[in-house]
């Protein structure tokens, strides 16, 4: 990555070793990283980050959760948000439940420096969404829950067949990143025949915002 000094590098589940973090400073780049907690935001404000996601129960895919496996510490995003801004001095980037540029400017009046923005997008001409995900979004039944059967570790996405039999949250699931690999046959099988019933449809609570537009069409409602 070097050669290409990206200006801003974003990370997920914490940070690396802090070698590797002093190294990417040194090309000028801007440090991100996700917090679910207010305890998990201190920390990455102490070991170099300059900005903070703060990532609320309601967004999709994976939880960012990195010092805490316990679900019930997880916040909604409005909370996080006012949490963290009185614990740190790093700008915060809100993500969960943005579906609409009333939900952004509710944010950044919170304190904000941006918004992190990833479900209303799903549907987008851009995305490389697939049908039977897409179909999930659009069926009108797109309740979401956590669960970890997917990939071992906890993530939101649409409630389907596996989920509602394996049970959201199961002791069962292989660890991170081996449930994926155990998954692969039946996802494989299910997706050639049109069916989700074993496929993670990632998705924040908030679908409401997902609609079929180029991706600067969607931009610029939300902006």
């Amino acid at each position: 990555m070097k050669p290409f000094k990206p200006p801003v590098v974003s990370f997920h589940f914490g940070l690396p070793s802090p070698e590797l973090v002093a190294r990417i400073k040194s090309w000028g780049s801007v440090i991100l990283s996700s917090a679910t907690t207010v305890e998990e935001g201190i920390w990455l404000q102490s070991n170099g980050v300059d900005m903070v996601i703060a990532q609320g129960i309601e967004a999709g895919g994976h939880r960012a959760m990195f010092l805490t496996q316990d679900l019930s510490s997880q916040m909604t995003t409005n909370d996080l948000v006012s949490e963290l801004r009185q614990h740190l001095t790093v700008s915060i980037i809100a993500a969960g439940g943005i579906g609409s540029r009333s939900d952004a400017e509710r944010l950044m009046a919170m304190g904000c420096c941006g918004v992190q923005i990833g479900t209303a997008f799903l549907l987008c001409d851009e995305a490389k969404t697939s049908q039977v995900h897409r179909s999930a979004i659009q069926s009108g039944d797109s309740k979401t829950e956590v669960t970890n059967v997917f990939s071992g570790r906890p993530a939101r996405g649409i409630i389907n067949k596996v989920m509602l039999e394996q049970g959201f949250i199961s002791s069962n699931a292989p660890c991170f990143p081996y449930a994926s690999i155990a998954m692969a046959p039946l996802r494989a099988k299910a997706e050639s025949q049109e069916n989700s019933d074993f496929s993670p449809l990632w998705a924040g609570m908030n679908t409401k915002g997902c609609r079929q537009s180029s991706a600067a069409h969607i931009l610029q409602a939300l902006s």
